[in-house]
């Protein structure tokens, strides 16, 4: 799964312009992510120096993103291909404070990736995480 991932108020406390105390579990959690296989895309209001202090305080951390602030690496052979294409990203999901409901808790934002458990039955579920997400069966006629 390709994921983006805001930084001020999600990876840090919101200090902006300054780089504000990591989160609990923030750096963890995304090495993992990255681990388990997934692509991660810092996305980011942050430009110039201030985006690369942060993509640099990531890397200090282990956290590397696939691209930032697009949908290709740098120096992916797409880029060229596409480069009068949207900048609107190709992503599954987008990890953000702005979240309708605010920022989640790092550990239940891992479980639910993990589980593919969307946020409609976390919340349905009364903020439990279900081991198995009900198989919604797609049907054809309406009866």
């Amino acid at each position: 799964m390709t994921i983006a991932v805001d930084f001020d108020g999600t990876i840090v406390e919101h200090e902006y312009p300054r780089i504000g105390k990591e989160l609990p579990f923030a750096c963890a959690t995304l090495r993992q992510l990255t681990a388990d296989g997934h692509k991660l895309v810092l996305w980011s209001v942050r430009e110039g120096e201030l985006l690369d202090e942060a993509v640099a305080w990531c890397r200090e951390r282990g956290v590397n993103f696939y691209a930032v602030n697009q949908n290709f690496d740098e120096d992916a052979p797409e880029r060229e291909k596409n480069a009068n294409y949207s900048r609107k990203l190709k992503v599954q999901c987008f990890i953000d404070d702005r979240n309708v409901g605010g920022m989640l808790d790092w550990g239940v934002i891992y479980q639910l990736i993990s589980k593919k458990v969307s946020i409609e039955d976390y919340i349905r579920n009364g903020g439990d995480i279900p081991e198995r997400p009900e198989k919604k069966k797609r049907r054809f006629w309406p009866f």
